[in-house]
């Protein structure tokens, strides 16, 4: 069947761990300005930044399109420096009946790798599995690591 799967990918980061993670932890709204062509913005819906339990909804462009998401972060780990975010609403609740995306900041024989975690259910067989968003993600890491060597 085939229905549930992750996908993982790690990549290294110049600019420092702390700083990608304190970014995703503390002001994701940030986020938009490193890479403005695939994060249009970042916006609270309940709670605070960096705080379990708290809704935050992404504006973002993918594949072409405009498109948005609305996650709950389900858990922060910062002696790891991991976070969870689940999917509640948004274009990828179209494909996949579950989707949690983690991202975990770790430092390996001193080079500091930035590790993308997706774990999804598709909701029938025809869903392809989201290798382009995990792309993306990537993508967004190396856009946020130009935006902050050249400072």
């Amino acid at each position: 069947m085939g229905l549930i799967g992750t996908l993982i990918a790690a990549t290294e980061f110049k600019a420092g761990g702390d700083l990608f993670h304190d970014l995703f932890k503390k002001k994701p709204q940030h986020i938009s300005a490193a890479s403005p062509d695939k994060v249009q913005g970042c916006d609270l819906h309940e709670g605070e930044f960096g705080k379990v339990g708290s809704i935050i909804c992404w504006r973002y462009t993918h594949d072409g399109k405009e498109r948005t998401a609305k996650q709950v972060i389900q858990k922060i780990d910062e002696s790891k420096k991991l976070m969870e975010f689940k999917m509640l609403e948004g274009d990828l609740m179209e494909k996949y009946k579950a989707f949690l995306i983690t991202i975990h900041v770790e430092n390996k024989g001193g080079i500091e790798l930035v590790t993308w975690t997706l774990e999804y259910e598709m909701l029938h067989d025809e869903v392809e599995h989201p290798i382009s968003l995990l792309s993306y993600f990537i993508d967004i890491t190396k856009d946020i690591e130009t935006h902050h060597i050249g400072k």
